[in-house]
């Protein structure tokens, strides 16, 4: 077992299910207090670097979940998408939430709140996820270029195409064991 896996657990032997922390000291955030109230299903990750709070969803719960934190007050979506761990790892498909009313209303951003999300996918399984767009119009794009990059799927999508690669471009440009190819033609466009 390697170093990196070993300071993770899995809830089952499925790659796509969220990684449980070996430390209990990890203490919840607000936004999650609020979720486990409301019964929402999530897991506690590593705040990001610079403080943020930051859960692991599962696909299936994702817009159950941001349209709870929709109607909370993370009314804006601010960045969504993808990267991946590594050759024969996970793809990760994540989302940056704030609070952009409070913002408008008070006038103040030091004491903004934001909250990240992450839905992890095995690379061999289903990649798909529920689109956003229907909340969150500024999804759009960031979900298409997200599918070009790295060929996660957002079911309902009403754009369900590349956004940065030609149509017929074999692959995923961003995946860790993607191979470029030696040739590409351009069609004539005339």
């Amino acid at each position: 077992m390697s170093e990196e896996s070993s300071s993770q657990r899995k809830t089952s032997t499925e790659d796509t299910q969220l990684p449980v922390k070996e430390d209990v000291g990890l203490k919840p955030g607000p936004v999650s207090e609020w979720l486990s109230k409301q019964g929402l299903d999530h897991n506690l990750l590593d705040p990001d670097h610079i403080g943020i709070e930051v859960i692991g969803i599962e696909a299936n719960s994702l817009k159950e979940i941001a349209n709870a934190l929709k109607n909370y007050g993370f009314d804006y979506l601010q960045c969504q998408g993808g990267y991946d761990e590594g050759p024969g790892k996970r793809l990760v498909c994540f989302y940056h939430l704030i609070c952009m009313s409070e913002i408008i209303e008070k006038k103040n951003v030091r004491n903004l709140r934001e909250i990240r999300l992450k839905v992890f996918l095995s690379r061999d399984g289903d990649l798909t996820v529920p689109s956003l767009y229907q909340l969150f119009r500024g999804a759009d794009w960031q979900e298409r270029e997200t599918f070009d990059m790295f060929g996660i799927n957002f079911k309902d999508h009403p754009h369900p195409k590349r956004l940065l690669m030609p149509e017929d471009w074999k692959g995923w440009p961003l995946r860790k064991d993607y191979v470029q190819p030696d040739f590409y033609e351009m069609q004539d466009a005339y």
